[in-house]
C-alpha cells in the first residue's frame, strides 16, 4: 500500500495474537519506545481494565481508551505500539491508527489462539466456559475492522515470536518503513 512513512508501528489483532511480545522484540531490534496500550490505560485510571469494566462499563473503558490511543499517537518521538484487542472498535481509532502509524494486524484463528493460551490463568478472556467461542465471536466482529485498519496483515499462526519479529521487521524494511541496516539480525534465530 502506498503511504508516507507513518512515525509510529502499531500492532492490532486479537487477544493472546502476540501483540505486546511481539512488540516490545520490535522496539528493541529497531531501538525504539515500546508503549503496551493497555498499560498506558491502566497508568491513567489507576487500576487494572478489569476492574474499571467492572465499575464504570465498556463506554467509559472505550472513551479513555480513545484518549490515550490519541495522545500516544500524537507523541514525537517514534515508537512501536500494542494495541488492546478491542482498540478498532471505534471509527475514530482506526483512522487515528492508520493515519499516524504504519499498522499491522496480526492474523491468528481462534483456534490457535485457544490452543496457546488453554493453560493462562491471567485473561480474563481464557477464563470464561468457552474461551474458543468467544475468540471466534471476537474475531467475527473485529476481522473486518482489523483488517480495514491494516496497512500489512501478518499471519501469526504456528510461528514462534522470533520467526513473526522477523517477517514484519522483513517487511517494514522492504516497504523503506525502516533502513535497511541489518536490524532484523538483532532478533536473532
Amino acid at each position: 500500500m502506498n503511504q508516507e512513512v507513518a512515525v509510529h508501528f502499531s500492532l492490532i489483532g486479537l487477544p493472546g495474537s502476540g501483540k505486546s511480545t511481539i512488540g516490545r522484540q520490535l522496539a528493541k531490534a529497531w531501538k525504539l519506545r515500546f508503549v503496551d496500550v493497555d498499560h498506558a490505560i491502566e497508568q491513567r485510571i489507576g487500576c487494572s481494565i478489569r476492574e474499571f469494566f467492572a465499575a464504570h462499563g465498556e463506554a467509559a473503558f472505550r472513551d479513555i481508551e480513545t484518549q490515550v490511543l490519541a495522545e500516544l499517537l500524537q507523541l514525537s518521538e517514534r515508537c512501536v505500539l500494542s494495541t488492546g484487542g478491542g482498540a478498532v472498535l471505534r471509527p475514530e481509532n482506526r483512522q487515528a491508527l492508520k493515519a499516524h502509524s504504519t499498522v499491522f494486524y496480526l492474523q491468528a484463528l481462534p483456534e490457535d489462539i485457544a490452543r496457546r493460551l488453554r493453560n493462562d490463568t491471567t485473561r480474563p478472556l481464557m477464563q470464561g466456559e468457552d474461551p474458543l467461542k468467544r475468540l471466534k465471536e471476537l474475531q467475527q466482529v473485529r476481522g473486518p475492522l482489523y483488517l480495514e485498519t491494516a496497512h500489512y496483515v501478518v499471519d501469526a499462526v504456528r510461528q514462534s515470536p522470533t520467526q513473526l519479529s522477523r517477517k514484519i521487521c522483513m517487511q517494514a524494511e522492504l516497504a523503506g518503513l525502516l533502513p535497511s541496516t541489518g536490524c532484523c539480525e538483532a532478533l536473532g534465530d
